[in-house]
């Protein structure tokens, strides 16, 4: 059975999507775009922009009654390789111990011309 995630405090879906879904004890947190839920606006910016999306996780899972150091796995989708290094450092801060596997990688675009995108699975 499968139970959908949804925080106020995160950015809706621009689409045919849940913010998360959980199922048999794992939440999958669909990527999360750096918008404001609050405002509707980007952050400016990689470092910004990785806060914000980061901002964004934390929100959902907080609803999902997780955290961050609940998540196992994230993706982070960046518009270009040269921007890296301004989203580990900004990643960085949100996780204590134990990091999450990741995976990151370049893709050609982004939803609405964003710098940065991640999604992530976390357990309960």
């Amino acid at each position: 059975m499968k139970k959908v995630i949804c925080s106020e405090k995160a950015p809706g879906a621009i689409g045919p999507y849940s913010q998360a879904i959980e199922a048999n004890g794992m939440v999958f947190v669909s990527g999360q775009l750096p918008i404001d839920a609050a405002t509707g606006e980007m952050a400016e910016g990689i470092e910004g922009q990785a806060r914000q999306s980061l901002e964004n996780i934390k929100h959902i899972l907080e609803e999902a009654g997780l955290t961050m150091a609940d998540i196992v796995k994230t993706t982070v989708f960046l518009q270009d390789m040269s921007l890296f290094a301004g989203m580990n450092g900004v990643y960085a801060t949100y996780f204590d111990g134990a990091f999450p596997a990741r995976s990151a990688f370049a893709v050609k675009a982004l939803p609405k011309d964003a710098l940065v995108e991640i999604e992530c699975i976390a357990v309960r």
